[in-house]
């Protein structure tokens, strides 16, 4: 049976059981993807990360995403997980700053090292006010605004922190709504702003920390806040909590890693 060399991380933690957890797995050569739903669905985290060198010489890997569901076009924190596990624990990479992952619906990414923490740099997503009355009511709390993007990220703000701790969506109905990224957002008390992201449509009803979130947070509260810098908080069980950066057509979320579990997983 092959050996995959796999870690557990939880990614935008400083210590084990909070942020995100993911599962980085460095194959040989692609699986066929059936297999790759089928891992993901075992390890049954919000993402598994499969790395593969990359032979095209426009990054160091080749990056692919799966929940237990399906393949998925950006996860953030399960990049940043793949480049903590790199930076960390590949010798080859014990004098770099950088690696950088090529991916198949999101271009080429990269995961700096920052001191303690890492910096992962994803593609900014807008989004344009658009009312979506069926959403808002599933989601409860009568948010004030809507913003949406045709790859499916919407964003629901709300007034304050405490209207986004008590949500309680009913995930079922939201599943029915269609393949989308829920995000809702208030501005903070001990952040600038705090968040809770729901999936339900990808096996993930609650996400704990979401890197492909802040990637639509990002641009829209820099604009709000005047200023291309600011904290975030995301309210799940688990919470984590993120530097968030707008540089130009990219956003930086900054944040620790902590590995769980090293170990082999035998297909």
């Amino acid at each position: 049976m092959p050996a995959i060399p796999y870690w557990h991380v939880d990614a935008f933690a400083a210590q084990p059981f909070g942020g995100n957890q993911a599962a980085v797995m460095v194959l040989d050569a692609w699986l066929p993807d059936d297999v790759l739903v089928k891992i993901g669905a075992e390890n049954n985290f919000a993402e598994t990360a499969f790395l593969v060198r990359d032979e095209t010489g426009q990054a160091d890997w080749e990056l692919r995403w799966f929940t237990p569901t399906n393949e998925i076009r950006l996860c953030g924190h399960a990049t940043l997980a793949s480049g903590h596990t790199l930076l960390t624990h590949f010798a080859e990479y014990a004098d770099s700053p950088n690696v950088t992952f090529l991916t198949r619906k999101s271009g080429l990414l990269e995961v700096r090292s920052e001191g303690d923490a890492y910096e992962v740099g994803l593609p900014a997503i807008p989004t344009e006010r658009e009312d979506w009355a069926d959403a808002a009511d599933v989601l409860g709390g009568n948010p004030d605004e809507a913003w949406r993007n045709p790859l499916g990220y919407n964003l629901f703000l709300y007034e304050d922190e405490a209207a986004i701790r008590a949500l309680a969506p009913d995930f079922r109905k939201l599943a029915a709504l269609g393949d989308h990224l829920f995000v809702c957002t208030a501005p903070g008390t001990a952040s600038d702003i705090v968040s809770r992201v729901f999936v339900p449509a990808h096996g993930i009803d609650e996400d704990p920390v979401t890197g492909g979130a802040h990637a639509v947070l990002t641009p829209f509260w820099c604009a709000r806040l005047g200023r291309g810098t600011f904290t975030a908080h995301q309210a799940s069980a688990r919470g984590g909590d993120l530097t968030c950066r707008l540089d130009g057509d990219r956003v930086w979320l900054g944040g620790p890693c902590v590995t769980v579990v090293e170990g082999v997983f035998h297909l």
